[in-house]
């Protein structure tokens, strides 16, 4: 093995821990793995082996790119979002199948999921400055000293904390908490979705935190973004959404239960849940075609469901608030049997 193809090897050592340092900061899959790319560019340019600490030095890099990304946006008009207006933009979410029915979690796939960060939060980072998400990223996510992200944002160790402990605020405060019962979750995710599917309103209502947020984030086409609070706003705003979708089934997002819907085998909607207190207390949709298929090709909703993407056996109806009473049974696993 020559020095380049030993360089390269250390690096995919290190490629998860930069592609989940990216993917906090700027909250898009793709933007993240252009970010983890362009480290490697760089350091496939400098002197490697001259690198002492070539963890700490591949996350410094990385959090320049993804710093300068984020500056972008804010030339462009698109980051960070108007926290005075509520906002309908979801992040990318990350979507994998259940790990198998209901047999419990190993412990190395209970280790993935327990550090996976939710849309909630990331929706959240969104409304930071570019040098504040960053700060709070690598600090309090990746436990990076303010001594090494100061020069990143080019303040003093002491004005960088100060950066973290306002972006911390924020999040406290407007992000909500999931709890920690991940078996409590899907429990309440699938009650959900069953009564939504039923038509149940009073089960729908007993589920939804009364200040419950709905958030709809459906890119380009007219009627689907939206942003909705309180529990019969939420029902209501579900029903018309709910309506549009085909297929629906449970699948992982972001490390928890959530949904998929499909329609005619294309993805139509992802959805995440955040429960605590055994009550629903944020909901993020991302119903964006465009990016949905950038997301989830053919290959993977096939993964996902478990049939053929082409138009294959339906998952199960579709999550239809206002399906009608008897419209099915509860929502099924992707990767098997049903759920409920």
């Amino acid at each position: 093995m020559d020095g380049r193809e030993l360089l390269a090897a250390r690096f995919e050592e290190h490629r998860p821990r930069l592609k989940a340092v990216a993917y906090r900061v700027l909250g898009s899959l793709s933007e993240a793995e252009d970010a983890v790319q362009e480290t490697w560019l760089k350091l496939s340019r400098a002197d490697g082996e001259r690198v002492e600490n070539l963890g700490g030095w591949l996350t410094t890099v990385v959090g320049r790119v993804c710093l300068d990304l984020l500056r972008a946006r804010k030339q462009r008009g698109e980051q960070p979002l108007d926290v005075e207006v509520p906002a309908t933009h979801v992040p990318d979410p990350q979507i994998s199948p259940l790990p198998g029915g209901r047999e419990p979690v190993d412990p190395e796939q209970e280790a993935l999921l327990s550090d996976s960060v939710g849309l909630a939060l990331l929706v959240v980072l969104d409304t930071l400055g570019p040098a504040e998400r960053l700060a709070f990223v690598l600090h309090d996510m990746f436990a990076v000293p303010f001594e090494d992200i100061a020069p990143i944002v080019e303040r003093s160790p002491a004005a960088t904390r100060q950066l973290a402990s306002r972006a911390r605020r924020r999040v406290r405060d407007t992000a909500p908490e999931p709890g920690p019962d991940r078996t409590r979750h899907r429990e309440v995710v699938e009650a959900f979705l069953t009564a939504a599917r039923g038509g149940d309103f009073d089960a729908l209502l007993e589920l939804l935190d009364p200040d419950v947020v709905l958030r709809a984030d459906g890119g380009d086409v007219s009627g689907l973004s939206r942003f909705v609070r309180g529990a019969r706003e939420v029902v209501a705003g579900a029903r018309s959404f709910s309506a549009l979708a085909g297929t629906t089934c449970l699948a992982l997002v972001n490390g928890r239960v959530g949904q998929l819907a499909v329609h005619e085998g294309k993805p139509f909607s992802v959805g995440e849940f955040t429960v605590r207190g055994g009550r629903i207390v944020e909901i993020n949709i991302l119903a964006d075609q465009e990016r949905l298929r950038t997301l989830l090709d053919a290959r993977a909703i096939r993964e996902l469901t478990g049939t053929d993407a082409g138009g294959g056996p339906e998952v199960g109806t579709g999550p239809g608030v206002g399906s009608g009473p008897g419209a099915g049974a509860g929502p099924e696993s992707c990767t098997g049997p049903a759920a409920g």
